[in-house]
């Protein structure tokens, strides 16, 4: 694939996924505003939130039964179709059971979009350059996170209605522009058991793993930020600011550690993430003031760009080596992350429900330090197993 088709082909796939994560993330700014209307706990708070995740969960599988049978762009298109339809319907809806039924559909078809976009890019594009192009795909779905706040900033100025009805025609532009890519797809009949067969593999676990503890961190502080920011005296516009300043950093550096973990390994940048991550987790409940806050919540976003690109690539990878269809590897990358945010948003809320957000955090943090320790364990000589090296995995089929 020349560079300018695989320019091509990021450049769409990426703005597919910006715009999922764009209207995903809408809700960080309108948390507050919807749990005081709806008279939301912090556990009701987290189960909306979860709802995305939920969807995601639900649909990473049938999402790569769709991208191995019927093809990337197809599951791209049923996943832009999904999103305009709930986007659409999470503007006019007013019941909180209503907008977690929304969220819940326009996480499956995120699945999808997700689904057929990375299997695409893994597809078509060179095995030496995958972290760095899911590492751009991943700066632009960051991207979007960095734009949804300010679209749910607006949605609160104007109302959700307006904010959100531009969505259709946002979706079919992308389908158009999907429509004109190259796709060399041939429809395979891997069955389902070979991927039984690879949950089986330590390195497809591990894979799994690191997809899934960034989320995890992640649905705590979607959760836990924003009405902790609303309690120390932010307005709207403010959370939003602190979520488009976080997102903006992780975008920016996405790419980058994408390029350093194919010329690196995929564990080193992993290693940085988790340092930087720790420290800002535990110190999540010390500020008494909405600066300081902030500043804690844009230092997690920034370590973030340390796990996603590298757990990736790590994980398709490995699903390489057992000669495992990509549409396969997007569906467990899909369940990785959908579980991740399930138990970070809704377990995370319902935690500090009870015990407090220090508990919520004080737990996620100790996840991590273990996860860590294992890593740095398995690294050290002797070790071999999580040695992924640089050379070029072999293909399916090959």
């Amino acid at each position: 694939m020349g560079k300018s088709r695989e320019r091509q082909l990021v450049l769409v796939i990426g703005a597919v996924v910006f715009v999922d994560t764009m209207f995903y993330a809408a809700i960080t700014p309108l948390l507050p505003t919807l749990a005081h209307q709806l008279h939301l706990s912090k556990f009701s708070a987290g189960v909306m939130t979860g709802a995305y995740p939920a969807g995601t969960l639900v649909g990473s599988l049938p999402g790569g039964v769709l991208a191995v049978r019927a093809g990337p762009r197809r599951t791209v298109f049923v996943g832009l179709i999904l999103l305009a339809v709930s986007t659409l319907a999470f503007g006019v809806l007013q019941s909180a059971a209503a907008l977690d039924l929304a969220r819940f559909v326009e996480g499956v078809g995120g699945a999808c979009s997700w689904a057929g976009g990375l299997a695409w890019i893994v597809s078509e594009a060179p095995a030496g350059r995958r972290g760095e192009l899911m590492g751009a795909a991943l700066g632009a779905a960051v991207g979007g996170a960095l734009f949804g706040p300010v679209v749910g900033t607006v949605a609160n100025a104007i109302g959700r209605a307006a904010a959100f009805s531009g969505v259709v025609v946002i979706a079919v532009v992308l389908i158009d522009q999907a429509r004109r890519l190259p796709q060399h797809h041939v429809p395979s009949a891997q069955p389902v058991s070979v991927l039984r067969g690879a949950l089986r593999a330590p390195r497809v676990l591990i894979g799994m793993w690191l997809v899934t503890l960034p989320a995890i961190v992640s649905g705590v502080m979607s959760v836990l930020g924003p009405l902790r920011l609303h309690r120390l005296g932010a307005a709207a516009i403010v959370i939003g600011a602190t979520y488009v300043v976080g997102s903006g950093l992780e975008a920016s550096l996405a790419p980058f550690v994408g390029r350093v973990s194919d010329r690196r390994g995929r564990t080193a940048p992993i290693l940085v993430g988790l340092a930087v991550t720790i420290p800002v987790l535990l110190v999540f409940t010390v500020p008494s003031a909405v600066f300081p806050l902030a500043l804690i919540i844009v230092l997690g976003d920034g370590a973030m760009a340390g796990y996603f690109a590298p757990a990736m690539a790590m994980l398709s990878d490995a699903a390489d080596a057992r000669r495992l269809e990509q549409g396969w590897a997007a569906a467990l990358m899909n369940l990785a992350w959908a579980a991740g945010q399930i138990v970070g948003s809704s377990g995370g809320g319902g935690i500090a429900k009870a015990s407090g957000d220090g508990a919520a955090m004080t737990l996620t943090a100790g996840l991590c330090v273990l996860t860590l320790v294992g890593l740095t364990a398995a690294r050290a000589p002797g070790r071999p197993a999580l040695r992924w090296s640089r050379r070029r995995p072999r293909r399916p089929g090959s």
